[in-house]
């Protein structure tokens, strides 16, 4: 049974998923998301951000722009609706001098959540094995540490825990120096749900949630991207 969300942006001749599209497919799969509105005018950024409540995270949502921190497309911990409202314009603008066809959907709006110990997920498929899971620490860790381990999906139970617990950072999951501690347990439950969902869903090309906030008690996505098969 594959997700109508898959079929709307195949329907729509896409592959790339806007963020606010990536995050509803991933919540389908059992992963804890950030809620994540999509606001097509700077009206309607205030009054999401209003109900979300500050502080607030704004992104540019383009299938045509995936680095959006590296536009100036990402603004953070915005405090008030004056803050938003001039996020927007420069957002917006920042966007188009970056990529003038660039194809924009809107601003999405979220709530800035707590900082965890920040891990990423992701799948890509292999031309040999086929889908491939991946798991490793989050945020900027992985592209300069790239400490990430691999399975082949689908995962078991024992390959989720071999996974989480082969990584170098390992022991910045377990508490390191008085942090709070993620639950692995959790993130064994995620990485199971992911395998389910990617073996059940095969025009799912690449995915990437990243970063996952882990705490002690839960994990939450705070983004994702997905691209499928065209």
């Amino acid at each position: 049974m594959t997700s109508k969300i898959i079929d709307n942006v195949l329907k729509n001749g896409r592959t790339v998923l806007t963020e606010v599209e990536s995050k509803q497919l991933v919540a389908e799969a059992g992963v804890p998301v950030v809620e994540t509105k999509l606001a097509k005018t700077k009206a309607e950024a205030i009054s999401m951000s209003k109900k979300a409540g500050f502080p607030v995270v704004l992104k540019i949502v383009s299938p045509d722009i995936i680095h959006k921190s590296d536009i100036g497309g990402v603004k953070l911990g915005l405090v008030n609706a004056t803050q938003v409202g001039k996020a927007y314009t420069e957002i917006m603008a920042a966007a188009k001098k970056a990529n003038k066809k660039a194809d924009i959907q809107g601003i999405s709006v979220q709530k800035m959540a707590r900082p965890g110990v920040e891990v990423i997920m992701g799948m890509s498929k292999d031309a040999q094995f086929g889908p491939v899971l991946m798991f490793g620490l989050g945020g900027v860790f992985v592209e300069v540490l790239k400490d990430v381990a691999f399975r082949i999906v689908p995962l078991n139970r024992r390959d989720a825990s071999q996974m989480i617990r082969e990584i170098k950072g390992y022991p910045l999951l377990e508490g390191y120096r008085g942090q709070e501690p993620a639950n692995i347990t959790v993130l064994e439950d995620l990485l199971l749900k992911l395998s389910d969902f990617v073996d059940k869903n095969p025009k799912i090309k690449e995915m990437d949630l990243n970063p996952i906030f882990a705490y002690k008690d839960r994990a939450l996505a705070v983004d994702a991207r997905v691209i499928l098969e065209s």
